[in-house]
């Protein structure tokens, strides 16, 4: 099961109590008080950690809370305190204050850790009162209360590479073609529900994550379909490859349009960002249909097929690829036309891609 946003409460430990006692040994007059003080509450922290993938393990409203601190002790011995409640969370994970709606804290790199509440200080012994003019003092501090919060987590899935497109186009197809993840794969629509990442290896020594999310209709930044929810997985990516359809019943270009528009009413930062386009199931056509269809594409942008080109696509098939001395982000780096089934220009797709992540990487550097 995957869960990507839940509300939970949180509170840290309450500090322990001062102790109020006093020296009574044999031979000492009138020891003196000798109370000890409190220990301090436990914190709560957040940890980052890779090896967490969901919130599943998060309730609906669990409350999460830390250990109270120990007591002060006679002999002035000082109350153990607790230790920091630790909450372990997924890279990508968000922690929004539900009063505000503030974001407190966005937790993206592995081990990394935030302290969110502090515990109640430890009260103090009543050996801290004692004056010239009161030598026995029958008071002694109560442990600061913890605090409390209501917060919200949510995650959102941390990528290279986004898969962008309608339903049943073939993107679940693709990241089990290149990569190590295992997605549901059925001939209907809304097949994928859950986001789904893969680590896709380019050459001995490069590799980038590629993020499977569920198909996008139009209207989905407006909430129809599955798309809003998971569009926000998209938002960390640093590349977009969209995936138009060949075979569909929708216009190639109708698709391309409507997909870039969905993004850009949810995240023009993300609107901004480098894309690419990949145009599946060329095994589907005939050569000479899916030849034209692709020029024809690749023309309605503005752009002219340069095949071939430095990534060895496929020699009879148009594709396009941006010069690398100016790189524009309105274009597409690359069109391509794929098949996951053949294996047609997968490898060079691989590469490609890994060429297009280092980019954005520099630049982000």
């Amino acid at each position: 099961m995957f869960i990507d946003s839940v509300d939970i409460k949180v509170s840290s430990g309450k500090g322990g109590a001062g102790c109020v006692a006093f020296r009574r040994e044999k031979f000492v007059i009138k020891g003196g008080p000798n109370g000890g003080d409190g220990g301090k509450g436990g914190d709560i922290v957040f940890r980052c950690d890779k090896n967490t993938h969901t919130l599943s393990k998060f309730h609906k409203n669990m409350h999460i809370k830390a250990e109270n601190g120990k007591p002060g002790m006679g002999n002035n011995m000082t109350g153990k305190s607790a230790p920091a409640k630790v909450i372990v969370v997924p890279p990508g994970t968000q922690i929004i204050d539900k009063e505000t709606g503030e974001i407190v804290c966005d937790l993206t790199k592995d081990g990394e850790e935030f302290l969110y509440l502090k515990g109640g200080k430890g009260g103090l012994g009543n050996t801290h009162f004692k004056s010239a003019t009161n030598q026995r003092p029958t008071y002694a501090q109560p442990g600061e209360p913890g605090q409390t919060k209501e917060i919200r987590l949510e995650l959102k899935l941390i990528a290279d590479v986004g898969l962008v497109g309608f339903p049943n186009v073939g993107k679940s197809t693709l990241i089990s073609t290149v990569s190590n993840a295992k997605p549901e794969i059925a001939n209907y629509e809304f097949t994928t529900l859950t986001p789904k990442l893969g680590k896709v290896q380019s050459g001995d020594f490069e590799s980038f994550v590629m993020a499977d999310i569920p198909g996008i209709i139009g209207g989905a930044s407006e909430g129809k379909g599955l798309g809003l929810d998971f569009l926000k997985h998209i938002e960390r990516t640093n590349v977009l490859l969209f995936m138009i359809d060949l075979a569909s019943y929708r216009d190639i270009k109708e698709q391309y349009d409507i997909l870039r528009e969905e993004v850009k009413s949810f995240s023009q930062k993300l609107y901004d960002s480098y894309f690419a386009i990949a145009l599946t199931r060329a095994d589907i056509l005939p050569r000479e249909e899916l030849q034209k269809k692709v020029d024809d594409f690749i023309k309605s942008l503005g752009l002219k097929p340069n095949n071939p080109n430095k990534y060895g696509f496929d020699y009879d098939m148009p594709s396009y690829v941006q010069d690398d001395f100016v790189l524009d982000k309105s274009k597409p780096y690359f069109t391509v036309p794929i098949s996951s089934a053949t294996h047609l220009n997968i490898e060079p797709l691989k590469f490609a891609l890994n060429d297009l992540v280092k980019k954005q990487r520099e630049e982000n550097e």
